[in-house]
């Protein structure tokens, strides 16, 4: 397959490098922000939205995997670009619901944004548990994915395949965790939605 784009390892370092620092100080500014709107929809669609993409990213992770395995590199290049546009807009769901919605607490069974003792222990110390493990490894692991993700891209974008292939090693299990996980968190936190 030919090269889409023309190597050029120091600019794209530094657009990568921008890029995944200012989607990261984005998403971290995201928990000191909520917009004092109440718009005229369920706000919580935005997180069904991204449980969705996240559930269809997972699937087409797999089918990718499956593609490049049987030697389908045409089809697996479209189900990866399909998987890195649903990426963007799993981010922009992303930050609608984080500026709308806020934060919600695991536990806060009466959605009083207040999570009591009674409440901890009416949900069990078991299932807070495995809730704050997944969210934990979640969150961390979709922090640092994204470069590890765009480097993998642009490697496949300039031919290098080798490079690309040792990269998706690597980008490929973290970035499927990612995207099965997030379905699960919001499974286990929208009952506590407000």
């Amino acid at each position: 397959m030919k090269p889409m784009f023309q190597k050029n390892d120091r600019m794209a370092n530094w657009l990568i490098g921008i890029f995944s620092v200012v989607v990261f100080s984005v998403v971290v500014m995201l928990g000191r922000f909520q917009l004092d709107i109440r718009p005229a929809f369920d706000i919580h669609i935005f997180a069904k939205a991204n449980a969705f993409i996240n559930a269809v990213t997972a699937v087409l992770l797999i089918v990718a995997l499956v593609a490049v395995k049987k030697r389908q590199f045409e089809l697996h290049k479209k189900i990866m670009f399909t998987a890195l546009i649903l990426s963007i807009f799993f981010l922009l769901s992303y930050i609608a619901h984080h500026l709308l919605a806020g934060e919600a607490k695991f536990g806060d069974i009466d959605h009083d944004n207040f999570l009591t003792e009674d409440e901890k222990i009416l949900v069990g110390s078991t299932i807070r548990y495995v809730y704050y493990t997944i969210l934990a490894t979640h969150i961390f692991l979709a922090a640092i994915i994204l470069p590890f993700i765009l480097f993998t891209a642009y490697r496949a974008l300039i031919s290098e395949f080798p490079a690309h292939k040792k990269l998706a090693k690597i980008t490929w299990p973290l970035w499927l965790y990612v995207a099965v996980t997030g379905p699960i968190v919001y499974w286990m936190i929208s009952p506590y939605y407000h």
